[in-house]
């Protein structure tokens, strides 16, 4: 684990305007610099950097964040990856915790492998992009496919001459273990007597597409035959860098694209990518000759929220479509739509649009299979449904599919519209889903006590998420809020002082306590008559306790901010979370550490082992019990657990979403000023940014009196 102390450190250090113009042309904007956002396409400058804020902010598509922030959103970088590179450039090392020095030193060394294998690709590939510029045979054969200049050059398209050696005048060291070890040159073990062994090019007479990862690093290729031969496409082998299972071909170069227009099309073939992309559909990519993965299906989620799976329509696309299916169903969260794109069986995606358009295409995406659909039509494949027999098959084979969906209201649903397919009520449908669900529960809770070390109970759906899924955004200290009117609520953040995550500074006790629900009453929790309160008899130790004899006072705790109690009601009910719109998601995310990692740690474990009680989810915050899918965090929350258990004793189950929202609603008015201010200190911008002005304007004065009205009136 990264040290907070030095991620603060390194922020500090980074002025995000110059990091920032390395990749965005900005002008100077009153105290602010604006550009044209790199993330949506735009005429006019909505992109904002700010060096007092040290954050970026675009009013025209919504994205903001930190100088980590902006690497992770730019470069499609996990949050270690970003704080390396961002390290890198500050000439700093990154320290762990948790590593040995020779671990550390490991690293290294696979660090700076990974460069050299990066660096050996990228030339190659500008090799054979001089090459094809020299070529018309294979000029002609992209010309053929519809391809102009401008899309090759995007791409980076290539050419390798047909020659056993053609490498050797890229490099000269024809003989560098770099070039085996990349892919890009087989060699075979000398014969008997033999000093050498035959040592030729990998690719010869194909057109090259080379892989970008999403940084833009040349990490493998693939090439195509351009007249017949065996095999059609052939691809690097998986070396320290390329893996088939994890990478996406066009990820890179339809980054933007992908936030255009809003979703993903996920194809099987390079040409595929290529010609959409000529088409105007940019937002596509392409599996590596692999069946599309739960990484894939999780890295494509941190570009869009939208996928469109496009196969051919005969037997073996429905295979390729039935493995995306069970790929992305862990992903299938309420608020992500995942469809099917099914094209006739004589057409790919490259031949439909080349022969009817544009407009054609864009009207199959729009009547593309949704995943609830689709669900049912595979698990119903091979049933019978005129017969008993088959619905019970249908039902067999379903459930699982389904229970691999995270809980919410999507699942509900579906479980619905399987009852009715099947012919059978709802509460059977849910109560086989049910017993599915704990089957599973017990089978993984027996692998974890059979495993070393045990573990954490609980379903685990597959998920390889990376270190950015632990961003909070972090904007800085969110200024205190204090409502109109001068109320006795005291919403002010505790450990403003400076203090480094996971060391609490306390705050000074101040004479009102923050009275929210559940909160400490003015006074320290006394009676009236200045006496503590009795415990209630059910209530053993409880802080919910009734009117009688005085006990033994216990110290004050420090006070609740209304982050803190935002936790303890989301950590008492889980469920709360996905009722929560996804703004709300966002805006909780981007709170300051250690919340913002907080509520980041809480959708993933949610989305990964759906709803879990308050009891689990605290052994997981205070490290009594261990995530198997990421065991470096077990006990990275246990400060924040301590905290809120200085709060409350036991769950409060009279919490409801709507008191919960009237937590989050100052929150939500802070962000909105943070918003109008960058605004206004910005000079003239577009008319996208005017027009939000005016929005943030009507949305404060609204909050504003939301806030009002759901405040308590004190008798």
């Amino acid at each position: 684990m990264i040290p907070p102390s030095f991620i603060q450190d390194l922020l500090a250090r980074t002025d995000i305007a110059d990091l920032v113009g390395r990749y965005v042309t900005l002008k100077k904007a009153g105290i602010n610099f604006k550009g044209l956002c790199p993330f949506h396409g735009e005429k006019s400058p909505s992109f904002i950097v700010s060096p007092s804020r040290q954050t970026y902010h675009c009013f025209g598509c919504g994205v903001h964040g930190n100088a980590v922030g902006f690497l992770m959103e730019y470069g499609g970088l996990g949050f270690v990856d970003a704080v390396k590179d961002m390290a890198q450039m500050q000439g700093m090392q990154v320290p762990d915790d948790n590593i040995r020095p020779e671990e550390r030193e490991r690293q290294k060394q696979i660090k700076e492998k990974q460069v050299s294998l990066t660096d050996v690709m990228a030339k190659a590939a500008q090799h054979w992009k001089q090459q094809l510029k020299k070529t018309p045979r294979a000029v002609n054969y992209l010309k053929g496919r519809g391809l102009t200049g401008e899309v090759a050059a995007r791409f980076a398209l290539g050419y390798a001459p047909d020659s056993w050696r053609g490498l050797a005048s890229a490099f000269p060291k024809y003989d560098d273990p770099l070039l085996v070890e990349s892919g890009l040159v087989i060699a075979h073990d000398p014969d008997p007597g033999e000093t050498e062994g035959k040592r030729y090019d990998r690719f010869r007479d194909r057109i090259m597409f080379p892989i970008r990862n999403p940084q833009g690093e040349v990490i493998g290729f693939g090439g195509r035959v351009l007249d017949k031969g065996e095999p059609k496409y052939l691809n690097s082998p998986e070396t320290p860098v390329f893996i088939k299972g994890r990478e996406l071909y066009g990820l890179y170069e339809g980054r933007a694209a992908l936030r255009n227009k809003g979703y993903a099309i996920v194809t099987e073939g390079y040409m595929d990518v290529v010609a959409l992309a000529q088409w105007g559909f940019g937002n596509a990519v392409a599996t590596l000759g692999t069946a599309c993965t739960a990484d894939h299906a999780q890295k494509l989620f941190r570009f869009t929220d939208q996928v469109v799976f496009s196969f051919d329509g005969d037997a073996a696309g429905r295979r390729a479509a039935g493995r995306a299916l069970e790929a992305a169903l862990p992903y299938a969260t309420d608020t992500r739509r995942i469809s099917f794109l099914f094209l006739p069986k004589e057409h790919d995606p490259d031949s439909y649009i080349r022969e009817f358009g544009a407009e054609a295409f864009e009207q199959c995406v729009k009547q593309a299979v949704p995943l609830s659909r689709q669900v049912l039509e595979h698990a119903a494949a091979d049933c019978d449904m005129d017969s008993a027999e088959g619905r019970a098959r249908l039902l067999v084979q379903a459930i699982p599919l389904i229970a691999q969906f995270p809980e919410g209201a999507l699942q509900g649903l579906v479980a619905d519209d399987l009852a009715q397919m099947a012919r059978t009520s709802p509460d059977e449908v849910r109560r086989r889903l049910a017993e599915h669900q704990q089957k599973a529960r017990q089978q993984s809770a027996g692998r974890d006590r059979r495993a070393p070390g045990g573990g954490a109970s609980g379903a685990q759906h597959p998920r390889s998420s990376d270190a950015s899924s632990d961003w909070d955004g972090n904007f800085g200290d969110i200024p205190a809020f204090e409502p109109d009117g001068g109320g006795s609520e005291d919403w002010s953040q505790a450990g403003g002082g400076g203090a480094a995550y996971g060391e609490y500074e306390p705050s000074a006790p101040s004479s009102q306590g923050w009275q929210g629900q559940g909160g400490y009453k003015q006074g320290g929790g006394q009676r009236r008559d200045g006496k503590p309160w009795k415990p209630w008899k059910g209530g053993s130790g409880s802080r919910w306790q009734s009117r009688g004899s005085p006990v033994e006072q216990r110290p004050l705790p420090q006070a609740a901010t209304p982050l803190d109690r935002i936790v303890w009601v989301l950590v008492c009910h889980s469920e709360f979370w996905e009722q929560l719109p996804s703004a709300t998601h966002d805006l909780l995310c981007d709170q300051p550490a250690p919340y913002g990692e907080f509520f980041r740690w809480l959708d993933r474990m949610l989305l990964a082992q759906g709803l879990l009680p308050a009891e689990a989810l605290l052994q997981l915050m205070r490290g009594d019990a261990q995530d198997p899918e990421h065991p470096e965090e077990t006990g990275h929350f246990q400060p924040l657990a301590k905290r809120i258990a200085q709060f409350v004793d036991v769950p409060d189950n009279k919490d409801t979403v709507e008191q919960l929202m009237n937590l989050i609603r100052p929150i939500e008015l802070v962000a909105l000023r943070e918003e109008l201010d960058l605004l206004t200190q910005s000079g003239e911008l577009s008319e996208a940014a005017e027009a939000r002005k005016m929005e943030l304007v009507r949305l404060t004065l609204a909050m504003k009196l939301e806030i009002s009205q759901s405040r308590p009136i004190s008798g």
